[in-house]
């Protein structure tokens, strides 16, 4: 082969390397994002308008793309194969999107890939022996049924871990049915808590949602901090996150629990998140938009 044929060949090689690059540079993050079929009543386990509402703040992110189906699992889930992330915020228990239909399976090979998985309020709840042993690896914990607990109440949110989720967000309380005391990893391995309180004796005395308790397993634990939203790094690259907030509607308006989502959702994605958060605005207007049919609002 002539000196000058194999120059062609290094150069052409070189610029369709460059080219390569340049187009994955290029590619956007794929975030799809299940919201959960309507249940509850006005302004309460508003899926499709919170889903909504999130997916408009990330709608110009830099890098990521964002795909939405509402009102339950889609019917054509293909849109799985190419996402980096997905977020599902539904009811959870026997009928999880997730769980149902024989498709953790499914759900099972995309974690094996690395892809990333956050599930919110009652979507972090699974059966323990239908879902329990795979959360606990995808995500890090789950809320189990009788163990974990399901106050009404008002943490207070002071200190933030050094972690990409946390960046930006500065100490907040609202009143949200926030799960407590999960069915955690042992020894918590590859999880960070993120947001984590002390719940009042109060609080801890009942009345739970439901059952409404008390459980003298977590009367037992007076005094000590519970976490409420964590991330986990897998062992295969791949990250989960769990929050259990996220039952009324109206606290989509704190810039802080607002921020600490999006954050997560960007950070599920490998995408960077800026030194201050995920800036969004939202009105009153977005707030109303897309709520369920649920009767007198």
């Amino acid at each position: 082969m002539s000196l000058s044929r194999r120059a062609f060949l290094a150069t052409s090689a070189a610029v369709t390397l460059h080219s390569s690059l340049a187009h994955a540079a290029d590619k956007k993050k794929k975030l799809v994002m299940i919201a959960g079929s309507p249940s509850h009543g006005p302004g309460d386990h508003e899926f499709n308008a919170g889903v909504r509402l999130l997916d408009k703040c990330l709608k110009d992110y830099p890098g990521l793309e964002t795909v939405v189906f509402l009102n339950g699992y889609p019917k054509d889930d293909s849109a799985l194969d190419t996402a980096d992330a997905i977020l599902c915020y539904a009811d959870g228990g026997a009928n999880h999107p997730l769980v149902r239909e024989k498709r953790l399976e499914r759900i099972g090979k995309l974690m094996a890939k690395g892809v990333g998985l956050m599930c919110a309020h009652y979507g972090v709840e699974v059966p323990k022996d239908l879902g329990g042993p795979e959360f606990k690896d995808w995500i890090g914990g789950y809320y189990e049924h009788m163990y974990s607990c399901n106050p009404m109440w008002s943490p207070e949110f002071k200190e933030f871990p050094k972690h990409p989720i946390a960046n930006g967000v500065k100490p907040f309380s609202v009143k949200d049915e926030w799960y407590f005391n999960m069915r955690f990893r042992d020894e918590m391995k590859g999880i960070t808590p993120i947001l984590s309180a002390k719940p009042a004796d109060t609080v801890r005395d009942g009345r739970y949602v439901y059952p409404p308790g008390p459980y003298k397993h977590i009367q037992d634990a007076k005094g000590r901090s519970e976490t409420m939203m964590w991330a986990l790094e897998r062992e295969n690259g791949g990250r989960g996150v769990g929050f259990t907030g996220g039952h009324h509607h109206r606290n989509w308006k704190d810039d802080n629990y607002r921020k600490v989502v999006l954050n997560a959702l960007v950070w599920l994605c490998k995408l960077d998140v800026p030194k201050d958060g995920v800036k969004s605005e939202v009105t009153e207007e977005d707030m109303r938009a897309n709520l369920d049919p649920k009767g007198k609002k």
